[in-house]
């Protein structure tokens, strides 16, 4: 009875191995057919930045974004013994290997081969783990991409670096296959002349992008890139998305001393900063502003006033970062508002010099106010070295009259007669402009 309940027993066991091993199987053929439909959506993604593609990851793929996150993290490590980048390491084996002979010489050249093919395999899954560069892999192998420029390409995660340098890996494809079959003439000498530039650039975008690895200057890196994707993000949530590498080497406290060192503004634990886009054009951005939520005007006794509002905690940010990139200007912050809401944040130019440098600057960048712009360059300009002259007081109300017309020439039924002002003709008040006049006596033009 023993032996046949030991045979049962047996067979069940082997029973509920090979379901085990039939599980497993499936369950491998499952893995690889996701995984391939994963390599497939990244082929198929067009080139973003990598905040981008962890949201379209994360919606993709039915997750959350910690989750892709995790997914997309991309970890590429330097390979070091004793300190030694491993091209150095081969180097000192061949040199000592001189001094050996026979068995022991042979058994040092395997091992300097294995070392060398597994430095290359290393590199080429670095490149694998680079999910937005992967499929340009045989392009990037021309280009003699150290260990180094790997890693500095596992950092790079704005769209625009990304785009720099697909873009020139592609253009050394495209001279790579027209040189193919081609004889050796001055169209060949051409082509691979274009493609050695194009090694060029490769290599010095990489430097340009970081020059240091330092791991305190990779950390600081992440912030700024974090925070300009992602205004109003917290420490915390920097810290969150830090790869491990860097996760584990900082805090949320840190991040903070950090971001306040590199000028980001801070209000109420959230960060905010102007991205390298708006910076490279500031005047173009302040412009489009005050075309929409901005103003050009005088009060009543003549001042010119020009001015930036914004409302609640993101436009306290804004506004301070406004008046850091500016270089001039006042702010007036968590100011009252009328319908007793979001509080009001404003940066306001009133003297004539700031008002003359905001207004040329950006006056070419105007779409919807650039009449307003002239009215007070020469209304500053009277006032400052013409207040003598005879046309001085007629033109300044002219002027004065101009703007009221131009900030509420579009509001149905507006009152402009308790300005003396007929809408009718207060427009031809344009063709009375003492800009070419003030030239002449200023002896800009003879």
């Amino acid at each position: 009875m023993a032996e046949k309940l030991s045979e049962i027993f047996e067979e069940l066991s082997e029973s509920a191995e090979e379901d085990e091993a039939l599980e497993a199987e499936e369950q491998s053929k499952i893995d690889d057919m996701k995984n391939a439909s994963i390599d497939e959506w990244f082929y198929s993604q067009p080139i973003s930045s990598h905040f981008d593609i962890e949201k379209k990851y994360a919606k993709e793929f039915n997750t959350n974004l910690s989750q892709a996150r995790k997914k997309l993290n991309v970890t590429v490590k330097k390979f070091e013994v004793e300190g030694n980048d491993i091209p150095t390491v081969v180097k000192q084996l061949k040199k000592y290997r001189r001094t050996l002979k026979g068995e022991a010489k042979l058994e040092l050249s395997k091992s300097i081969d294995n070392l060398i093919k597994s430095y290359s395999e290393h590199l080429s899954n670095s490149v694998d783990n680079i999910y937005w560069i992967k499929k340009y892999k045989s392009v990037l192998n021309d280009m003699v991409c150290s260990e180094e420029n790997i890693i500095k390409l596992s950092y790079v995660s704005e769209e625009s670096t990304r785009r720099e340098i697909i873009d020139t890996l592609c253009k050394y494809w495209e001279d790579k296959l027209h040189m193919r079959d081609m004889p050796y003439n001055s169209d060949y000498a051409k082509l691979n002349k274009s493609m050695s530039v194009s090694k060029r650039e490769f290599k010095s975008i990489l430097r340009k992008y970081m020059t240091s690895t330092s791991t305190k200057d990779i950390i600081k890196h992440e912030i700024l890139k974090a925070v300009c994707e992602d205004n109003g993000i917290s420490s915390r949530q920097i810290h969150e998305r830090l790869p491990n590498r860097l996760f584990k080497k900082t805090s949320p406290t840190i991040i903070s001393k950090m971001a306040k060192s590199m000028d980001i503004t801070n209000v109420n634990g959230a960060f905010y900063k102007l991205n390298d886009d708006i910076k490279k054009d500031i005047y173009a951005y302040t412009a489009a502003f005050i075309d929409s939520d901005g103003y050009i005007t005088m009060d009543k006794n003549y001042n010119p006033r020009v001015g930036l509002i914004a409302t609640g905690e993101r436009g306290k940010a804004f506004m301070m970062e406004m008046h850091k990139s500016l270089g001039c200007g006042r702010l007036h912050l968590d100011q009252k508002s009328p319908q007793a809401t979001r509080s009001v944040q404003r940066l306001n130019f009133y003297s004539g010099d700031d008002v003359v440098k905001i207004l040329t600057k950006c006056r070419p960048h105007f779409k919807m106010k650039g009449a307003n712009a002239d009215i007070l360059l020469e209304l500053v300009r009277m006032k400052k070295s013409h207040k003598k002259a005879e046309w001085y007081e007629s033109r300044r109300e002219e002027l004065f009259k101009l703007m009221k017309y131009e900030n509420h020439k579009d509001h149905v039924g507006y009152d402009f007669s308790q300005y003396g002002i007929d809408p009718t003709t207060v427009a031809k008040y344009h063709e009375n402009s003492k800009m070419f006049e003030m030239d002449k006596l200023e002896g800009i033009v003879v």
